[in-house]
């Protein structure tokens, strides 16, 4: 009787998707990077609903130190700051995905564009965003905070939404840092494009008549989604550190909102040689510490994961 032939595990009979997760699983780092920062998120949204205390309620309790009612302490106005930690997280998140859908958008259309169709449009296009890059970013994105955010607001307003005109900064905020974030998107997504479009199936692709517009949707951006990605997971952090820190100078979230960020600058604002309340800067601070680490442990496993190269 014939033996019963085994279990091919080669991974020749895999999937890209299925070695690209086994090679996640491996990484022990991004993988409880990842669970930590799904339990962040989860904490994050859910959180606000299940807590008592609201974010933006005054009490005459200030600078209580961490204790059961408070577990991290109330500020100078008596508000509780775990709430508001969970709410700045929410408005430093929110900031950091819509900037990175921005420079998505932008760069990946930028670079897919440039590098498929070459000559002198791909050079001008390069030129443009190397222009772009000589600009210091943060810069960029002050001036364009203090020069536009008065005119924009009684624009909302004469619109009629008085609720997007008192929202005006943090629309601005997402516009100019994703603006900013785009450039090393594009020049990823055209150097992809380049080594891309000389391909046989491409060659055969143009030889059967399709149209330029359904090559690049259906058969160059698909095979560029994973560098994409990779990218993506990171530029989230940096999006969420440049927004802190224009909440730490006073050009961010204006209060009574809060962001990560501005928590961070109220705090270190109560620093004093009489009395350091340690808890109003050591929690945001430590929060925003463990998102940041968070993200980048996760997308540096993606990369690995994605790499086809990687062991």
């Amino acid at each position: 009787m014939n033996a019963v032939a085994p279990i091919d595990d080669h991974p020749a009979s895999q999937s890209p998707a299925q070695l690209a997760w086994l090679r996640f699983l491996k990484n022990r780092l991004a993988l409880v990077s990842g669970v930590a920062l799904l339990a962040l998120v989860l904490l994050v949204l859910l959180g606000p609903a299940v807590v008592s205390h609201q974010p933006n309620s005054l009490t005459e309790n200030q600078f209580a130190a961490p204790s059961a009612q408070h577990w991290f302490g109330t500020d100078d106005h008596g508000r509780d700051l775990f709430a508001r930690v969970l709410h700045g997280a929410r408005i430093s998140l929110l900031v950091g995905i819509v900037g990175a859908g921005v420079s998505l958008i932008i760069g990946v259309l930028w670079g897919a564009v440039a590098g498929y169709l070459g000559g002198r449009l791909d050079n001008a296009m390069m030129r443009f965003v190397d222009v772009l890059y000589s600009l210091p970013s943060i810069v960029f994105v002050i001036v364009l905070i203090t020069t536009l955010e008065a005119l924009f607001r009684d624009w909302l307003a004469a619109l009629g939404s008085p609720a997007l005109a008192s929202a005006s900064r943090l629309l601005l905020l997402f516009v100019g840092l994703g603006a900013v974030s785009w450039l090393t998107m594009a020049r990823i997504v055209r150097g992809q494009v380049l080594s891309l479009r000389k391909k046989a199936f491409i060659e055969a692709e143009h030889a059967l008549g399709i149209s330029h517009a359904r090559i690049l949707l259906r058969h160059i951006l698909p095979n560029v989604t994973g560098i994409v990605i990779v990218y993506l997971a990171l530029t989230i952090p940096s999006i969420i550190l440049y927004e802190s820190f224009l909440s730490y100078l006073g050009l961010g979230i204006q209060p009574p909102q809060a962001s990560l960020g501005s928590l961070i600058a109220a705090g270190a604002g109560q620093i004093n040689p009489i009395r350091i309340y340690w808890w109003m800067i050591a929690f945001p601070a430590g929060f925003l510490g463990l998102t940041l680490l968070a993200l980048n442990f996760f997308g540096d496993g993606l990369r690995d994961a994605l790499d086809p190269k990687s062991e």
